[in-house]
């Protein structure tokens, strides 16, 4: 299985940017296509992006597009979500997930998650 730790969420007014980044160790991290999701109080956990196992091709939510870029460095161990232009209906708890193979829009297809970071846009 594979252990992932996200890291650099935070407060941020609208129209900022942040960049979090999501670190993985126990397996060949080059296997495993990556995605972030996001979860809001009383909400759904949310598909936001997906990026396949070589970082060659990327998928976003409809609410995203434009803003967010996913990418992932295999010698790293580490995919990166860039957020700009960032609303405050982008507030929420961030979270990477890994799943092996092919990048997938549905959460119960991913194998192993991180803890969560929060993000928090103010107006």
């Amino acid at each position: 299985q594979v252990q992932l730790v996200e890291s650099g969420g935070g407060l941020v007014q609208a129209g900022g940017s942040l960049r979090l980044s999501c670190v993985a160790s126990g397996r060949t991290f080059s296997n495993y296509a990556m995605g972030w999701f996001r979860q809001a109080p009383g909400k759904e956990r949310e598909f936001v992006a997906g990026i396949n196992r070589s970082g060659g091709s990327t998928i976003y939510a409809d609410s995203v597009k434009g803003r967010f870029t996913i990418s992932k460095d295999n010698a790293k161990n580490t995919v990166y979500l860039q957020m700009n232009s960032l609303k405050p209906e982008d507030t929420a708890v961030y979270y990477c997930a890994s799943k092996y193979f092919g990048v997938s829009w549905y959460p119960n297809e991913y194998d192993s998650w991180g803890q969560g970071t929060q993000v928090t846009v103010s107006s």
